[in-house]
């Protein structure tokens, strides 16, 4: 090379280098989301060379201190702002990573180029050259948020115990919205599904909650997206911090949510319509609000390679997985509405062998390996135990007056617990598909909603429940555009989160063992010789049996109709063990409706994490 050349040569290097540099975005803050952005090779959704498929982007992060690795999946964005431009084409990659610990963070770049790149593993793949093989660092300082905002606790994480707890050291309860299932078939989202002829009469419009959309809050397209935004504004505004959706129902009963890009090509995904979906989410991480991303719907479990986990079926957990595993509070349902257990099982295409094999699959992409369940159909038996990746129950029951909601729970705990890995069971659907939670115009009080479903999920040991809408009634599981058909519903779930939150008390340390109360049918958490929840459906006066624990008791008072502080009645305080009456509700009038009673030993103080 001769001197002449030299420079050009230099300038030519630093051209391309600076081309296929990353750009990082985001808060570099310890939970928050983290994105690095690449310049890529050009394409587009319908490039003959798919995108989706014969390419694989991964980027390997090494936490300097801790050497703790976790390999995450990247995605085609087209141009990158696809939310706003709607585009198609372009040439920007994307990796979202959500870091938790602060530090040095280095990566390590991983694009690949071949036929099926994305899902196979192989070694032999060949380098797709730009930003292959790529290396750097990113400096992560301490998370600033507070509050609701999931970005001041962390990860929330199934820790093999009964509830989940978030990297803080908080343990959560959940209480939420399950339907409507086809929340995201939302008019303002990009994608053909508005009128491709497939049920497009179920398409959502969520016009009751543009009020609910505040000034500030994000929009997209010029002012795009403020109806669902307010619609989980208002959840979130009810007390309530958990809502669930499908992310694809193709050949299921609404038919209009979907990645693709159109209802029968199943192996491009419309970066738009995606990254609008991701606004939404993202949004609601700051709400403090957790995604039940119902990934399957029964319909649709035979759908992508007859219902084995093959190249369909990765691809499109690899593309969930990419673009939104990076939320911090969220689970992975594997199939939803698989039927009833009590019956017949009708024949399943995600059969057990399946199920263990693809939630084998989806732990392997998923770097932050998210709490992983799937509904009941087919009972749970051949799926407990150490030696698959399920880590609980996404419980859905059978009775209109949510009667078998306890026992069931209770069944999952005990089985799960005795196969050698206790799960964590949240009610997703309780009640029954005709009925379940019927609107406030039908019912005003909620009475079996509230005693049987709500309190009964709690105090089996439960970490949650979301609420299902049956299809016998307005603002049904595929009709409803108006959370506010629940609303006095949603008043009592937040004064079921709130008597747990409020008085600290320690669940998570609790067993439910309902032979402690004299009463047939009423419900007891405990914590022997330290604490005990005792929940009356028709109040009156009930024995509590403290066994051979001897101590001084505190003896407390809660509404779950009306909530507020806790109330004394007139026996305000039990000494001794063996069987001790807990006295009559303080209020004489309500005496015979449903209360909670808190038996707390003297001078004992608990905080939610320790």
């Amino acid at each position: 090379m001769n001197r002449l050349s030299l420079p050009i040569f230099v300038v030519l290097f630093m051209s391309l280098s600076w081309l296929h540099a990353q750009i990082i975005k985001g808060e570099l803050k310890k939970w928050h989301k983290v994105t690095l952005v690449f310049e890529g090779p050009q394409t587009s959704e319908s490039a003959e060379e798919n995108p989706f498929l014969s390419y694989r982007l991964n980027v390997t992060f090494t936490h300097s201190a801790s050497q703790e690795k976790l390999v995450v999946p990247g995605y085609f964005a087209s141009d990158g702002n696809a939310a706003d431009t709607g585009a198609e084409a372009g040439n920007i990659w994307k990796v979202h990573f959500a870091p938790d610990k602060e530090g040095e963070w280095t990566y390590e770049v991983d694009f690949k180029k071949g036929k099926w790149a994305a899902v196979r593993t192989s070694k032999k793949i060949k380098s797709a050259e730009y930003m292959d093989g790529k290396t750097g660092s990113i400096s992560i300082r301490e998370t600033d948020k507070t509050g609701m905002d999931f970005r001041g606790k962390g990860r929330l994480q199934y820790i093999g115990e009964r509830y989940l707890r978030f990297q803080n050291g908080e343990y959560f309860l959940k209480c939420g919205s399950d339907a409507p299932e086809n929340l995201l078939a939302y008019d303002q989202f990009d994608g053909t599904f508005k009128n491709d002829g497939h049920k497009d009469e179920l398409v959502k419009k969520w016009e009751a909650h543009k009020q609910d959309w505040k000034e500030g809050d994000p929009t997209w397209k010029n002012g795009k997206g403020k109806e669902v935004i307010g619609a989980i504004n208002y959840l979130a505004s009810k007390g309530m911090n958990a809502f669930s959706f499908l992310t694809m129902n193709i050949g299921g009963d609404d038919q209009n949510v979907f990645p693709y890009v159109d209802y029968d090509t199943w192996d491009r995904f419309d970066t738009s319509k995606l990254d609008q979906w991701e606004i939404l989410f993202e949004h609601a991480d700051k709400l403090g609000m957790f995604l039940h991303f119902k990934t399957l719907e029964f319909e649709n479990q035979g759908l992508l390679d007859n219902g084995g986990t093959g190249l369909y079926t990765k691809l499109y957990y690899r593309e969930l997985i990419a673009r939104f595993g990076h939320h911090l509070a969220m689970n992975w349902n594997l199939a939803e509405e698989t039927g009833d257990w009590t019956e017949t099982p009708p024949t399943f295409p995600l059969d057990a062998v399946e199920r263990i094999r693809l939630a084998e699959y989806v732990s392997s992409m998923d770097p932050y390996k998210h709490h992983l369940v799937i509904h009941n159909g087919a009972w749970y038996d051949e799926i407990y135990g150490p030696n698959t990746k399920f880590t609980g129950a996404s419980l859905q029951t059978n009775k209109a007056d949510f009667s078998n909601v306890h026992k069931s729970v209770l069944r999952i705990l005990n089985e799960s617990g005795k196969a050698g890995k206790i799960w964590a069971v949240a009610c997703d659907e309780p009640g029954d598909h005709k009925h379940s939670l019927i609107p406030d115009t039908e019912d005003p009080e909620h009475d079996n909603a509230r005693k049987n479903g709500l309190w009964g999920a709690m105090m089996a040991g439960a970490w949650g429940t979301e609420w299902y809408f049956g299809y016998e009634h307005p603002h049904s599981d595929l009709t409803c555009e108006d959370y506010r058909s629940r609303d006095l519903f949603w008043d009592q779930g937040k004064i079921c989160l709130g008597f747990f939150k409020d008085n600290n008390i320690p669940f998570w340390n609790m067993k439910s063992n309902d032979s402690l109360i004299s009463s047939e049918g009423d419900y007891v958490l405990s914590q022997t010789g330290e604490n005990y929840v005792v929940y009356l459906k028709n109040g009156g006066e009930s024995i509590l049996d403290l066994g051979a624990s001897n101590g001084d008791y505190e003896v407390s008072w809660y509404n779950p109709r009306l909530g507020g502080t806790l109330q004394k009645g007139k026996v305000k305080f039990i000494s001794g063990s063996g069987k001790q009456s807990l006295g009559k509700p303080p209020v004489k009038r309500e005496q015979d409706k449903d209360w909670v009673v808190w038996v707390k030993r003297k001078d004992t103080s608990f905080t939610n994490g320790q």
